[in-house]
């Protein structure tokens, strides 16, 4: 069992930055490829940026490329986000999840675990 919760959402003005931290406990929680989506009101939930196990590999949503940053730390298991140039397009709860499986997917269906959210507001 993992579990996970998030913090560093917030109000932030278009162009500007925040970093969402996820902390991440469980007995499997290295192992776990880690995955940040988003939902915003009326849509379906969305892949952002994932991370596996060992940090070297990531992968992005083609939306944010460029502009957001998936890293971890194994050692204080805690997954980051760090959203530069945001966008009133970026507003969303901001899920963090973890994978169970090697891989790196950008489906929802693929992750184990989910937190329960934070919110990211951007005015413009």
């Amino acid at each position: 069992q993992v579990q996970l919760v998030e913090s560093g959402g917030g109000l932030v003005q278009a162009g500007g930055s925040l970093r969402l931290s996820c902390a991440a406990s469980g007995p499997t929680v290295s192992s776990c490829a880690m995955g940040w989506f988003r939902q915003a009101p009326g849509k379906e939930r969305e892949f952002v940026a994932g991370i596996r196990r060992g940090g070297g590999r990531t992968r992005y949503a083609d939306s944010v490329k460029g502009r957001f940053i998936i890293s971890r730390d194994n050692v204080k298991n805690l997954v980051f986000l760090q959203m530069n140039s945001l966008k009133p397009e970026d507003t969303a709860v901001y899920y963090c999840a973890a994978d169970e499986t090697p891989g790196l997917d950008d489906s929802s269906d693929q992750y184990d675990y989910w937190g329960q959210g934070t919110q990211v507001t951007v005015s413009s």
